[in-house]
Parts: structure tokens; sequence; C-alpha cells
């Protein structure tokens, strides 16, 4: 993890993890200006989500144009032109991961904090090599090349019964799967907006893993399975198969993120409720 102020880097001559970080808190920084100056007003909620979106994404276009220009770009604030499938450098960005939170109050009046910039970069033959999270309302950016030990009790707790699992899902639409292990007792939900916050969660130790599962496309979990995969984090698709980027079809729609010791409970556990599903 490192400071998500300004890095003081030369970044025509700094590497894709340094860059991927740098663009991420840069891109971050102009979020939280656009909040700082509704401070004190009324808003649209919606007009301010379109604006960061726009914001978040003409900053990192922007960039990746002048320091990578030979690169391809897959954003989700962009038109696709398919000139990325035979490129042999993709950046994979979401400008604002989270817009829901980054435009929504608390009730006592604070701006939420559980939103994230993702900037990762998929190179031929070797998949995804580089990225970077910034959590901008909490003055975090976590990289590749950087990765944070996993923190938080460890997983030995779990398997010795001692407590359940935290499983990391959406605050407003929890996966089927995991309000059922809730429901059995298996589980506890630790709910929270935006795919990075939710996998660097389980990097931090406040979840044990992230389920998803419903709908979500590369840009979502690009840069975040970047970064805890070198934290030493298991990512897969639900089912375990790998996750593949840089697709015709940008849709990925499910995804684990998990302590590597807890992967076998939490694959047994999730076919145990899909197999209850389907009998019942």
């Amino acid at each position: 993890m490192i400071d998500a102020s300004p890095l003081d880097l030369d970044l025509d001559t700094a590497t894709d993890a340094r860059l991927a970080a740098a663009l991420a808190a840069g891109a971050g920084a102009r979020l939280l200006e656009l909040r700082r100056r509704l401070d004190g007003s009324d808003f649209d909620a919606d007009d301010l989500r379109r604006t960061g979106d726009r914001s978040g994404h003409e900053y990192l276009a922007a960039r990746l144009a002048e320091h990578r220009p030979g690169d391809a770009v897959l954003s989700e604030e962009a038109v696709d032109d398919g000139r990325r499938l035979v490129a042999d450098r993709v950046w994979i960005v979401d400008p604002l991961d989270g817009t829901r939170e980054f435009a929504e109050r608390r009730e006592d009046g604070s701006w939420r904090d559980d939103f994230a910039v993702h900037v990762a970069l998929w190179q031929r033959g070797r998949g995804l090599t580089d990225g970077a999270v910034a959590l901008p309302a909490r003055s975090r950016v976590y990289a590749s090349d950087e990765p944070a030990t996993v923190g938080g009790s460890p997983a030995e707790e779990v398997l010795a019964g001692r407590r359940r699992l935290r499983l990391a899902a959406s605050r407003t639409r929890p996966p089927e799967v995991v309000r059922r292990l809730v429901e059995r007792g298996d589980a506890e939900l630790v709910a929270m907006g935006s795919c990075g916050i939710k996998a660097i969660s389980v990097l931090e130790g406040v979840a044990d893993a992230y389920i998803h599962a419903g709908g979500q496309f590369e840009w979502d979990s690009a840069a975040p399975v970047a970064v805890v995969t070198a934290g030493g984090l298991v990512a897969t698709r639900l089912d375990g198969s790998p996750l593949e980027y840089n697709r015709a079809d940008p849709s990925l729609p499910d995804l684990l993120v998990c302590r590597p010791r807890l992967v076998s409970l939490v694959r047994e556990l999730v076919e145990t409720v899909a197999a209850e599903a389907t009998a019942g």
C-alpha cells in the first residue's frame, strides 16, 4: 500500500505498476475535488455520478494517451472500438467504481468512503501484469508492485470453528448464495460498495472472502485482481475456473476473492447451497 497523494514520478519512464498507481491516485484526487465543491450545498446525486464518471475517464484517457500512446484502453466509460483485441498491451480501467457510494452521504451528512478507481494492464501472452486500486476517500492506493500483507484474524479461526466466515458482498444487492450462507449460519455479511473496496477488504483482513454473482465486467475486477493476487490471495470465477481478460465480450459475471487457506471451504459451501437451491 502507498500513500494516495500525487506521486512524484517521471511518468514517461515509470514502470507500468507505478504509472497505474499514479493515475489511480490522480483520478481519485479529481473525484474528491468534485465532492468538496458541493460541501454545504444541495446537489443532484445523478448529476454528480455522471460528472464523476466523465471526469475520471477523461483524466485517465488523457494521461494514458500521453504516457503510453501505443497502448489500447478498455474503459467502462468509453465506446469499445475493438482495437484492443489485436493490441499487445491493453489498459483496463474503471474511472469510478462504486458510483452510487461516491454520490451518497450518510445520515450524519458525511460522504461515503467506499468507492474506488481501478487501473490495470493486460499484456498478450501474460494476462494481467500490473494494477492499482485507489481508495481516494481513505487516502490509500494499493498497487501490484507493493502488495499489502493479508491482515486480520487468521483463517485457522474459521477452520477451527471459532468464528464464522466474513463474506464481503454488495450492500444493496448481495448475491443469493451469500444470503443463503448467512441464513444457514455459515457466514456473516460484511456489506459495502465497490468491487475494489470488497476485494481490498479481504487483503486488509476485514473479510475472509469476497463473493460476487450476477453481473460484472472486466473493468470491475481487473485492477483488484491484479493487486490481491500479487498480495497472495486467490481470485477465480465462482466455479474455480480462471479469470480471463481482454476478451471480445467484456462480461465477467462472477468472482471469488479468498484467503488461500479458506478456498476449499468457501467453494464447498457455495456448492452446497447451490445444490440445496436446485433440490428445493
